[in-house]
């Protein structure tokens, strides 16, 4: 996820509407497509929505002591998660890794997309949310642990735990190691 600028951050901070528009075009794209992989394509307009409401509503709150990135991680992640509480009781991740090339050259790797789709929603959401920001989002323990305010240690072994079971999931469905 893109990191605005400290200038542009306190501008914003400062309620200047062009540089609430310029966080926004520096960092809409990588908040849309980190709520895509939580609440699928469908719900993800409204729910990017909502992230930026809370993002101008609570900028305040940002104490600058991490990256704006990490804050703004955390904010998508939490709101993500209220939609999908809000939306039901028990809930699965839609996850939606992003459209790939798909000529009839690549139907293997398309069919391996799909295939690891349906076993990212058999996961539960703690253990998705978890692999997405490793695996997707490439961002380090320290950084997932920040994003979700648990313990590097917590971080280690939840995403341990998605993998094995990532892999269970996979073979029920099909996938030879």
């Amino acid at each position: 996820m893109n990191d605005p600028g400290a200038d542009v951050v306190a501008s914003c901070r400062q309620g200047d509407r062009d540089a609430q528009r310029e966080l926004f075009e520096k960092v809409q794209c990588d908040v849309y497509r980190l709520t895509v992989r939580i609440v699928g394509r469908a719900e993800a307009d409204d729910v990017t929505q909502q992230v930026f409401l809370q993002v101008f509503r609570s900028i305040d709150q940002f104490r600058g002591e991490a990256r704006f990135s990490t804050w703004l991680y955390r904010l998508t992640v939490n709101e993500c998660l209220q939609h999908i509480r809000r939306r039901k009781p028990v809930a699965q991740l839609p996850v939606d890794l992003g459209t790939r090339d798909q000529s009839p050259s690549h139907t293997v790797q398309v069919e391996q997309r799909d295939l690891l789709e349906q076993a990212l929603e058999k996961l539960p959401t703690e253990l998705c949310v978890i692999f997405l920001l490793r695996e997707v989002e490439d961002l380090d323990y320290a950084r997932i642990a920040d994003v979700l305010g648990i313990a590097e240690g917590t971080v280690a072994s939840r995403l341990n735990r998605a993998r094995c079971e990532l892999r269970n999931h996979l073979v029920e469905l099909g996938w030879e190691p």
